[in-house]
């Protein structure tokens, strides 16, 4: 492989940042942190088989008919993240006073791991647009400070290169905040379907319509 030419990558994105001023260098240091944070994410979501609970309904499905071994030997197979929260139903399902809360403890603090960091995105998307929006005000009030320097001598080029430069930076702020909402939105909704899905785990775990049959029989 070639060299890479660091010079013709970096060289853009210093001359961005000269032109917008400190809060483009801000917005860029930020953007750079949002994107590991994302890459994190996206890693511990794989990790953790966020959405890949095949395992675990087939297990859940037995244990709703009654069939114990079945089940267990299905949540043997999975690698979700929530099968310790079921292995501990099965397990404590002889004795199922307080159970409900303690399944319900052991869920929210999983879900509570991969929900970490979605503060901070969701300030980023909230907090980049107003900090561009800060940069063209800064921006326009030394556009117009040069304006009135130049007296009678006034080339409006002066003011329309002021003004696109302080604009940059609203630019650069929406950049940032649009898709870092649009990846928190995402990584929101799959947590909600895995919340969901909890909340079914438990309800099975403790009251399998095996059970509800029998009583009825």
């Amino acid at each position: 492989m070639g060299n890479v030419d660091w010079q013709s990558l970096i060289g853009p994105l210093l001359q961005l940042v000269d032109l917008g001023g400190p809060v483009v260098a801000v917005l860029a240091a930020v953007s750079v942190l949002t994107l590991a944070v994302v890459l994190y994410k996206l890693w511990q979501f794989q990790r953790a088989a966020v959405g890949r609970h095949r395992a675990l309904t087939l297990a859940l499905e037995h244990w709703d008919r009654g069939e114990a071994d079945a089940a267990k030997a299905a949540l043997a197979k999975s690698r979700s993240y929530l099968a310790p929260v079921f292995a501990l139903a099965i397990a404590q399902s002889a004795a199922p006073e307080g159970l409900s809360d303690r399944l319900m403890a052991e869920a929210d603090t999983r879900f509570a791991k991969l929900e970490r960091s979605f503060r901070f995105l969701d300030s980023v998307a909230q907090l980049a647009p107003l900090l561009g929006l800060f940069g063209t005000v800064l921006g326009m009030i030394e556009a117009f400070q040069s304006l009135q320097g130049a007296g009678a001598q006034v080339d409006p080029s002066i003011l329309a290169g002021g003004i696109w430069v302080a604009l940059l930076t609203t630019a650069v702020g929406l950049a940032v905040a649009m898709p870092t909402s649009l990846v928190l939105s995402w990584l929101e909704s799959r947590m909600q379907a895995e919340r969901v899905l909890g909340d079914r785990l438990i309800a099975v775990a403790l009251r399998p319509a095996s059970v509800g049959d029998a009583r009825a029989a």
